[in-house]
């Protein structure tokens, strides 16, 4: 069995990091074998985004956490930005511990960034619970999977003919 480690890459890919404190954490990949990179949450001193409902609030954390109310949606923020390869995009996706343990959701997972923006990165949490649930600064809640894509073009042609496959979802199947 040949271990996929062992193969080279000819050219390795550079993200540049950008920290917005000094305690931000560099995005870090748990094991050798990670497909994803930890990313944190960047909460002391800070004000977070969150949706109740339809309407916008903003919350200002003195502290080292926020709690999070059932059904309310928050942008967390991460604390850095970062410059991608024009051929990376970067999905950012909720660490399984976080959804099974905390009963937290990303309603937008994977989330993409591009490689053109320019902003801070955050998550977009939703509480799940019957309860509130507390987020701490620093707490890994996410990771980054990296992605290559592809430039097309796009070209308006002849009708495109129809299959037995059918038009909806689920469509080919019980």
């Amino acid at each position: 069995m040949v271990r996929s480690d062992s193969f080279q890459v000819a050219q390795q890919l550079v993200v540049t990091f950008e920290p917005l404190y000094a305690d931000v954490v560099v995005p870090e990949r748990a094991t050798s074998g990670a497909a994803g990179y930890d990313v944190r949450a960047h909460l002391k001193e800070r004000t977070v985004e969150i949706m109740v409902g339809t309407r916008a609030e903003h919350i200002v954390i003195s502290e080292d956490s926020l709690v999070l109310q059932p059904g309310v949606r928050a942008a967390i923020p991460l604390g850095f930005r970062a410059m991608l390869p024009s051929v990376l995009e970067a999905q950012l996706r909720l660490r399984s511990s976080i959804a099974f343990r905390k009963g937290l959701m990303m309603p937008n997972a994977p989330a993409t960034v591009d490689p053109d923006y320019p902003g801070e990165w955050v998550i977009v949490l939703a509480n799940m619970l019957s309860g509130p649930v507390e987020i701490k600064h620093l707490e890994r809640l996410a990771q980054i999977v990296f992605a290559r894509f592809e430039k097309v073009h796009w070209k308006t042609g002849p009708v495109i003919a129809s299959s037995d496959r059918g038009a909806r979802f689920g469509s080919t199947g019980q």
